[in-house]
């Protein structure tokens, strides 16, 4: 069929792809005719093992995320290896949860610089490469935490959340070199999440049923900016959007904000906005009219 899904002649660094969904991912990848790096702290090598049984090619790393100098390492294995990268999925992760008030100043920086500073680091340290090339395709893992919150999980919502800003940013940046850069939000049953999750749900919410969210969102067709969610199969997409806005009546005061609260809370045409500066202009732009 033409309009196949196939990654020949791709390269990807998928992190955390020892085991769960970093697993599933590259697995998924490579029966598509991609190259690997599978990078984890352990694991790595029997992902390898499993991609090369099935004809594949990959090799293992085990950069810490957190380290810029062990990940600029791994991406030049790969360049020496295959002379390009084409795309990088931030998956790595790791939990230390706690209600707000026990949260230690070491356990919000531990998962802050695993899932944020590694997304960052690792992405940066392509970012040159596919800019040159002018091809890339770049995932986050986000998470509903992140995006809705979640009890005892302040630091991981918080790095969680970064990572959508990191993207609505890349997006505008990578955009003139063909870079698209998009979000996976996966609910699964990994290492992080078997203790959570009711057996039921867990013989569901396998990592495999979330992968072709993240195949589909490194393809050569796909969208950028996106939030896609995945779980048992199910997929669905999450939208930043903001009210049309109103110009207050009256002195422009907080107790008038308060009058009007109905208002603005209560408009249609909800849309999102192509950045930050399409805010600015829509305010000065509802004032003006």
């Amino acid at each position: 069929m033409s309009d196949t899904i196939n990654f020949q002649g791709r390269v990807a660094i998928v992190t955390g792809a020892g085991g769960g969904l970093g697993r599933s991912h590259a697995l998924a990848l490579a029966a598509r005719g991609c190259k690997l790096v599978v990078n984890d702290l352990g694991g790595a090598q029997a992902v390898v093992d499993e991609i090369t049984a099935m004809g594949g090619e990959a090799i293992p790393d085990a950069a810490s995320v957190t380290d810029p100098q062990a990940v600029a390492a791994m991406v030049a294995k790969a360049m020496e290896t295959w002379g390009r990268v084409d795309i990088v999925i931030n998956n790595a992760g790791i939990l230390r949860d706690k209600t707000f008030l026990k949260l230690t100043p070491a356990l919000f920086e531990e998962v802050i610089d695993v899932h944020l500073r590694g997304s960052w680091i690792c992405t940066q340290a392509v970012w040159p490469i596919m800019r040159d090339q002018a091809y890339g395709r770049v995932l986050f893992t986000t998470s509903s935490s992140g995006l809705y919150g979640n009890f005892g999980q302040a630091n991981y919502s918080t790095a969680k959340a970064g990572v959508v800003g990191l993207m609505n940013t890349l997006h505008i940046e990578g955009a003139k070199y063909n870079i698209r850069v998009n979000c996976l939000s996966p609910a699964a049953t990994t290492r992080m999440t078997e203790d959570l999750l009711p057996p039921e749900a867990a013989a569901l919410l396998t990592p495999e049923s979330v992968s072709p969210g993240a195949v589909f969102l490194v393809s050569e067709d796909a969208p950028s900016k996106t939030i896609l969610a995945a779980g048992a199969g199910v997929f669905s997409v999450v939208r930043i959007v903001e009210t049309p806005g109103i110009a207050l009546q009256g002195t422009g005061s907080a107790e008038d904000l308060a009058a009007q609260w109905d208002d603005i809370t209560g408009q249609a045409g909800a849309e999102p906005l192509e950045a930050a500066w399409a805010q600015t202009q829509k305010f000065t732009d509802t004032v003006t009219k």
